[in-house]
């Protein structure tokens, strides 16, 4: 039946118009003879039906009043439709009046002209309607339809229920739209009633309701996090659908409606930056980013390319991740030329020298780190040689050609590290913030004697940004946790009580670049994370969103702390305070400033140890450099005591 209705032939349309059109000529003959039959003159009557019917004919093939697909009838077919009957009647007019002037007889009466026009255009989309609702109707026999709420009454709400209306594959019916602007409560939206968000609890539990589908952004995250919460409570499945702007041509598609992500759930509000601010700190520099195929170095240029940056400078080793990138940026940027990709390994010195001889930075993102803690805890030498050695020479670089600014992202991991990974971090923090204030206390030397600055230029300032983790990053617990639900479980969790800081990788970005604006040099900024996340709530609400039961259709189990992995993460060390910024999201952490010589030294030895491989004298190393750092669930863990008897 729906097959039939889709390929109906538009013969048969232009044909139904056409007696339509007949139909109103003796519709508006008996409307203006007072309704009685007897008084029309039916040779009148039959010479201008004809008339009109070879009018209507002509007009609807030129206009193709034909060609919209009727139970899809929209305010464009109307517009035609009323276009089509205002044309026919204009013509049937100027032939009425050259037949006066030659005949002096009239050939239609100007009443029925008028009355035919407002009747004709009412009964063809009349019937288009009817038509369309009868097909609906047909359609909403199913027994087995889905109850769906649409949040949200504005424009992208009415697009949601047209695209499920208008496709005969959706089996969904409309309950009602729900909206929080107390103007639209109580009135009704394409036939379907709008009621309030309070109403919501009580609308799922008396219809059962399948499925809410979120079609508004002006919501608080706090209450969309409700929502979800109480869909998830009575297994409601949750969908979200795009912001119009990623609409294609305009028009909103099935296959965008999707499931809410857990990372929209866990989303906080809009960080807001001083975007004149940065602008003035970017427009026409050179901008290195190193690890700039990763998570957060490729969103840190895809942030960069709204600036008008001069040449922006994509230093990565992975040659498939740094093509895919560039890509992206090409698509991004409209083809133009202001970004370079380079491969490069930040710790072959050789090549990085190579690099800034050549494009000469003036701002360094040095985002190039190896970040997972298993591996590392298994390969502390490399740990060493990248994010150590790695960074020392990125820094050693940025003070040589003259770097105005380094700025290094660092991780929450670095505080109290348990693991190789943190530690390693946490050595180059004080790495490049014992050489900024060496190089400050040359300056203020030079100063005192009147002498040139170093270099014979003001010199890198180095500033340091601290986060959590982010959502999505690749390797991070989220995506891990969607493919192991998609195979259809077990979904792994270390521990029950494990917790973590998150936060969205466009978020730390853009508070990145802000850090790095205010930066004076030697700070270390910590970013406001929000509220720690319990591993094994995120788990079951990622099952949920799926539309399954944890431990029902999805089993939970637990694997046991990896090799130096925290229960839970800090921001701070004990030693250690913040001082508040003019960003409510940035603070400034008050740190341990330590001497340049001997930081210069004990990091040496510890690369040295590192190029040999070995780890134990590494890790030994490692634990005098940085004394808080004790191991956990580690191999390492042996060392502590050595150190502890000593």
């Amino acid at each position: 039946m729906h097959y039939q209705l889709n390929i109906l032939p538009r013969w048969i349309i232009l044909i139904c118009d056409l007696i339509i059109g007949c139909i109103s000529l003796e519709i508006s003959y008996i409307i203006t003879n007072n309704f009685d039959v007897l008084l029309i003159d039916h040779v009148e009557f039959s010479r201008n039906a004809l008339l009109c019917l070879f009018i209507n004919a002509v007009v609807f093939v030129c206009i193709k009043t034909y060609a919209g697909i009727i139970r899809y009838t929209s305010a464009q077919d109307s517009f035609r439709l009323l276009l089509s009957v205002l044309v026919s009647n204009i013509l049937l007019y100027i032939i009425h009046l050259t037949f006066v002037a030659f005949k002096g007889n009239e050939l239609i009466s100007i009443r029925v002209l008028i009355t035919n026009g407002l009747t004709g255009f009412l009964l063809m989309i009349s019937y288009r309607m009817v038509a369309k609702y009868i097909f609906l109707y047909v359609k909403n026999l199913n027994l087995d339809k889905k109850k769906v709420v649409i949040y949200g009454a504005g424009e992208a709400g009415v697009a949601a229920k047209r695209t499920f209306d208008h496709d005969e594959k959706v089996n969904k019916n409309i309950i009602a739209f729900i909206d929080d602007d107390p103007r639209m409560i109580g009135k009704r939206l394409l036939g379907t009633n709008i009621l309030s968000g309070k109403e919501l609890s009580q609308l799922i539990t008396q219809h059962k309701i399948d499925e809410l589908v979120f079609a508004t952004h002006q919501i608080l995250s706090d209450r969309k996090s409700k929502i979800i919460d109480l869909c998830l409570e009575h297994n409601v499945k949750v969908l979200t659908i795009p912001a119009h702007e990623d609409w294609p041509s305009g028009e909103l598609k099935l296959a965008q409606i999707q499931t809410v992500r857990i990372e929209d759930l866990l989303d906080r509000q809009p960080i807001q930056i001083d975007l004149v601010n940065i602008q003035k700190e970017v427009t026409g520099k050179r901008i290195l980013i190193t690890g700039a195929a990763g998570s957060i170095g490729s969103e840190i240029v895809r942030q960069l390319l709204q600036f008008e940056t001069g040449l922006i400078i994509l230093c990565d080793q992975s040659e498939t991740a740094l093509h895919n990138l560039y890509l992206e940026i090409q698509d991004l940027n409209n083809g133009a030329l202001n970004f370079h990709a380079f491969i490069g390994d930040v710790k072959d010195k050789s090549r990085m020298t190579h690099l800034f001889e050549t494009y000469q930075p003036h701002c360094v993102y040095h985002a190039a780190a190896y970040k997972h803690v298993p591996l590392m805890e298994d390969n502390a030498c490399e740990a060493i040689k990248t994010n150590v050695l790695g960074t020392k020479i990125v820094a050693d670089l940025s003070v040589k050609y003259k770097v105005e600014k380094f700025v290094m992202i660092s991780t929450d991991k670095a505080v109290n590290p348990t693991n190789v990974m943190g530690a390693s971090k946490r050595i180059a923090e004080i790495y490049v913030q014992s050489l900024n204030n060496s190089i400050k206390n040359i300056c203020s030397i030079n100063e005192l004697l009147l002498l040139p600055s170093k270099n014979g230029k003001a010199t890198t300032r180095f500033v340091t940004t601290r986060f959590g983790n982010v959502l999505g990053s690749n390797g991070s617990v989220i995506p891990r946790f969607k493919e192991q639900i998609q195979k259809g479980g077990p979904v792994t969790v270390t521990h029950p009580e494990i917790t973590r800081y998150f936060m969205t990788i466009p978020e730390a970005c853009r508070l990145v670049l802000e850090a790095g604006c205010m930066g004076n040099g030697g700070e270390i900024f910590i970013f406001d994370m929000g509220k720690s996340v319990k591993i094994i709530d995120l788990a079951k609400r990622m099952i949920k969103l799926a539309g399954l039961i944890p431990n029902q259709d999805i089993n939970i189990e637990y694997s046991g702390l990896r090799p130096g992995e925290k229960l839970f993460e800090e921001l701070l060390n004990d030693h250690e305070n913040t001082m508040p910024t003019h960003h409510e999201k940035i603070m400034i952490g008050k740190i341990r400033e330590y001497v340049f010589e001997e930081v210069e030294m004990q990091i040496e030895s510890l690369i040295n140890h590192a190029k040999n491989n070995d780890e134990i004298k590494v890790v030994m190393t490692m634990k005098q450099l940085v004394q808080e750092f004790k191991s956990k669930n580690s191999a390492f863990e042996e060392l502590d005591l050595v150190l502890k008897s000593r």
